[in-house]
């Protein structure tokens, strides 16, 4: 059996539990006849008609992140070269890889935080074009070439960037080390054209057919991470990409490990399990918790200075859109314009084909559909936003927008501010459960009125009750604290909304001025 966390092995001190231990052992055994054996650390090339799709599925605390930045460090150290999304030598061309992908910007954020170099899977499909001579420092900082000399770059500079790169593997943050700005040396962007190795897909339950289609078009071998209990995505009528795999191609986890045993929303997350338990006995059960423990807080009303950095979650659209008209009252925004500070969703890009090139500079920058952004103020043209992309790795950018603001009891938004064609958003003080699937916060607000209203109609979803699987999802979203909001009331800010939270960088423009 394969054992990273052995007195040999030196480059982890983790123990697996039985269940990690097995799934690492089985997911091996596929690594193994694809050409990469971890016993040995031996790196065959990729066999063309070898493709191989598994899946470890677990609920929340069952250790899927665990197992999986465990299986990232022993592929790296078998000498498996990370594909990142940010820069990709050609020299590393001919070697195996290893692509760690999640659903959207927030997910693969989390990964990051924990060590493990993520991107989007939407960012993984395009590639950077950096400029030659900014090139040379990638190159350098990915160990394929010699240290250059830069106009215009001190030493110093360089070595800040070789500094930060030791730290996070990030070329272009690295580059930012040195004082440089994306549009300094990046170019543009190309579309992938050839496939590649390895690939590892946190929060597989966001994925449907069609996405998880195209991941094994790309990937030859392909390890899907996902929990169960989660929302399936809409289009998918209450099923999960993992649930059409062969049995001996999935492998679960259900161990909940020590350091996740005392964790008071992991105990309310389980909970939900026991088919006896129902709405009011679930509330009763959080009101104790919130007695004992201030990690759960039973509230009586929304608190709305949480709400611009972390969504409100609801089940119902209607909801949604009266927080949201709540959230700008109370902070005075005016209908004709947006405040500093304002949350957004990105919620697509309204641009016709022509503009393809276009549309790939906009997602390559992370304004994918689901987007989480903080409006930071006007651009330099009329319809330009600057805005800061939630768990981006260059998270400042300037684009062509089109805000729409819904309003309770009308069919069509207000827009106070657009471009003719550019990236489209929605408010994003309050959000739908659905929509929070992949993300986390530090304190989550759950709006419990929501889930009432569902355990009410009794709706059931893939054999369990709809307000069950609505109340995990919202619950596992919660980093630290959660709130459980009993009362439709929003409370009064204590202040201002504020952008001085954000890592403060020159927001580079993206290449739509044309066409405003």
């Amino acid at each position: 059996m394969t054992t990273p966390s052995t007195p040999e092995n030196t480059t982890s001190a983790v123990t697996l539990s039985h269940d990690q231990a097995d799934a690492f052992d089985q997911i091996s055994a596929i690594l193994k006849d694809s050409g990469v054996d971890l016993d040995d650390s031996l790196l065959m090339p990729p066999k063309a008609s070898t493709s191989a799709v598994a899946a470890v599925m677990g609920k929340a605390g069952s250790g899927k992140t665990l197992l999986l930045a465990e299986l990232v460090n022993a592929l790296k150290d078998a000498g498996v070269s990370i594909v990142s999304g940010d820069y990709e030598s050609k020299k590393a061309l001919d070697r195996r890889t290893l692509a760690i992908l999640a659903p959207t910007n927030k997910a693969a954020s989390v990964l990051r935080m924990r060590g493990v170099p993520a991107t989007t899977i939407h960012r993984i499909l395009y590639s950077p074009v950096y400029d030659p001579e900014y090139e040379k420092i990638a190159e350098w900082l990915a160990e394929n070439g010699e240290r250059p000399e830069i106009e215009g770059l001190t030493d110093e500079a360089l070595e800040r960037a070789h500094a930060f790169y030791q730290l996070h593997k990030s070329i272009p943050g690295a580059l930012a080390a040195a004082g440089l700005r994306g549009s300094d040396f990046i170019t543009g962007w190309k579309r992938r054209e050839d496939p590649l190795d390895i690939g590892f897909i946190d929060e597989g339950s966001m994925l449907d057919d069609r996405q998880f289609e195209d991941l094994q078009a790309i990937f030859s071998t392909l390890i899907v991470f996902g929990d169960p209990a989660q929302l399936a995505p809409v289009n998918q009528s209450g099923s999960m990409v993992f649930d059409k795999l062969p049995e001996k191609a999935k492998f679960s986890l259900s161990r909940i490990h020590r350091q996740d045993a005392d964790n008071p929303i992991l105990d309310l997350a389980h909970a939900l399990a026991d088919p006896e338990l129902g709405f009011e006995d679930f509330e009763r059960m959080i009101e104790e918790k919130a007695r004992q423990d201030d990690r759960v807080v039973w509230s009586q009303r929304v608190e709305v200075d949480l709400m611009a950095r972390s969504p409100v979650l609801v089940w119902r659209n209607n909801t949604r859109v009266r927080l949201i008209s709540a959230f700008r009252a109370v902070h005075g925004a005016p209908e004709d314009d947006l405040l500093e500070g304002e949350p957004l969703i990105c919620d697509g890009i309204e641009l016709p084909m022509k503009h393809r090139k276009k549309r790939l500079d906009l997602e390559a920058r992370g304004l994918i559909k689901g987007a989480q952004v903080v409006y930071l103020g006007p651009g330099r043209k009329p319809g330009f936003s600057r805005l800061h992309v939630m768990g981006a790795e260059d998270p400042q950018v300037s684009a062509a927008s089109i805000v729409k603001i819904e309003k309770p009891d009308e069919e069509e938004p207000f827009i106070p501010y657009a471009a003719r064609m550019g990236a489209a958003f929605l408010h994003g003080a309050a959000v739908t459960i659905h929509k929070a699937q992949g993300s986390q916060w530090e304190n989550v607000q759950v709006f419990a009125p929501d889930l009432f209203v569902a355990a009410r109609m009794g709706r059931v979803e893939a054999g369990q009750p709809l307000w069950k699987r609505l109340a995990y999802v919202a619950i596992t979203r919660a980093q630290e604290r959660l709130y459980w909001v009993v009362r439709n009331r929003l409370a009064k800010p204590t202040g201002p909304l504020v952008i001085d939270d954000l890592r403060a960088a020159p927001a580079a423009p993206l290449t739509l001025e044309e066409q405003t």
